[in-house]
């Protein structure tokens, strides 16, 4: 079966550069009968060559992608039985030229979708004055947006006593006559819209208590985001008089103002987190001039992605010489790094050693340059993009294309085939190390 591959004679860079991505894929959302293009982009000494691979297996020609001019690939309008073998699908592009082979981040394609609800709005009974709250849940790619209608017509948020809080949930404060009905939660995202199953706001009979305890109708929940995202913990109190409700830490540091808005009845919005806004928040609901309280706490959890502190550069060395490669990033939770050799993961069985501080190590005499990146992962995370390619040359004029011998050297002795008894195999150690 004929597989996907372009040969490109020049790449936008004079002979003798190194092969590096320009343009790599990215996640995208697919959308039924509605055609697709990756980017893959790349330049080097010239010729190059471009393939791509879908779950890990080469594209065939009949697969119902086009691979174009400048390396991208064309993705033809999405039959409606994509969905049935799998909503996702991870594709990445893989170029090579003299100096090496390169592989490009591998990008997430997800086909649009928008389930069914999850969780419908539940019908509530509240005193005149005080607070009702609706929510519904369901799930779609992208995040559908959420709206909601009031009796067949669409609510206006504008008033100061309806607050949508991001996530879709609806509170109604003061609540009176004009607020009694049906409310309905419409989601909305480019796959399609769907409408909820009605809920009936209705006003209590009986004259209303003089004296409530606070309490707190919902609180916040624990939270897992991604640094610049915003964060809404939820406070929503009742009682008579009505309570003040604050916001502390736990630990009791300052929440700080920058950042932070109210939504609402006390709502707290964080707007573009970061790793140091992780921590336990508490909301308190006090009755006025008393001691009389209510508390509520959720965790709010910030991860940074990988991002890199030191880069590998590229290294020119005589046969038998040793090089090392040096490679650090940063992240919460901490990255886990893996090297690449010309675009596969480098394993043991080669004379390697990976330290604890991240530096690559390599002692060898291999007769072809190599091409290596340090991509730093999250565990069940997808890969972000790869770090810039650095590549190590040998000064040898003498070296062709042929095999050429290889020697291991110990304490500056040579190896003799098969290891001998100073040293053991190689060993995989936490948390990223290879021992000889």
């Amino acid at each position: 079966m004929a597989l996907l591959l372009l040969l490109l004679p020049g790449c936008g860079r004079a002979a003798g550069s190194e092969l590096a991505f320009v343009q790599e894929p990215g996640d995208t959302v697919a959308v039924w009968e509605h055609p697709l293009v990756l980017p893959c982009q790349v330049e080097g000494e010239p010729p190059v060559s471009i393939s791509w691979q879908r779950d890990g297996l080469a594209l065939a020609n009949d697969s119902g992608a086009t691979l174009m001019p400048d390396g991208s690939l064309h993705l033809a309008a999405l039959p409606s039985r994509w969905s049935l073998l799998s909503s996702a699908h991870e594709y990445h592009c893989v170029t090579q030229n003299r100096y090496g082979r390169l592989v490009s981040r591998r990008a997430r394609v997800q086909l649009a979708s928008l389930s069914h609800f999850h969780q419908h709005p539940e019908s509530v009974e509240v005193e005149r004055g005080g607070v009702a709250r609706f929510q519904c849940l369901i799930q779609g790619v992208p995040e559908p947006s959420i709206s909601w209608e009031h009796s067949g017509t669409a609510l206006n948020t504008a008033n100061h006593r309806i607050t949508l809080l991001p996530s879709g949930i609806l509170h109604i404060t003061s609540v009176s006559q004009a607020d009694v009905g049906t409310y309905c939660c419409v989601a909305r995202n480019m796959a399609s819209t769907r409408h909820s199953q009605d809920a009936q706001l209705t006003l209590s009979v009986g004259p209303p208590r003089l004296l409530q305890e606070p309490e707190i109708l919902s609180g916040p929940q624990n939270l897992t985001l991604t640094v610049h995202q915003t964060a809404v913990l939820e406070c929503i109190a009742t009682g008579h008089p009505r309570p003040l409700v604050s916001w502390s830490h736990l630990d009791g540091r300052s929440i700080g103002v920058e950042g932070i808005q109210v939504l609402g009845t006390r709502n707290l919005m964080i707007s573009d987190v970061s790793v140091q806004h992780s921590g336990v928040y508490v909301c308190a609901a006090n009755r006025p001039g008393t001691h009389v309280r209510r508390t509520a706490q959720g965790v709010l959890l910030v991860q940074a992605p990988p991002e890199f502190v030191q880069w590998p550069q590229s290294l020119s060395k005589p046969p038998g010489s040793s090089a090392i490669f040096t490679c650090v990033a940063q992240g919460v939770p901490e990255p886990h790094l893996v090297w690449l050799k010309n675009g596969k993961v480098l394993s043991p069985g080669d004379n390697i050693r990976l330290t604890h501080n991240n530096r690559y190590s390599c002692l060898t005499t291999p007769h072809w340059p190599l091409a290596m990146v340090c991509p730093p992962t999250h565990p069940g995370r997808p890969p972000p993009p790869t770090c810039n390619t650095h590549y190590l040359n040998l000064k040898n004029p003498h070296l062709s294309t042929n095999p050429q011998q290889v020697t291991f050297y110990f304490q500056q002795f040579p190896l003799p085939p098969g290891g001998s008894a100073l040293t053991s195999p190689l060993q995989v150690m936490p948390p990223h190390s290879l021992l000889l």
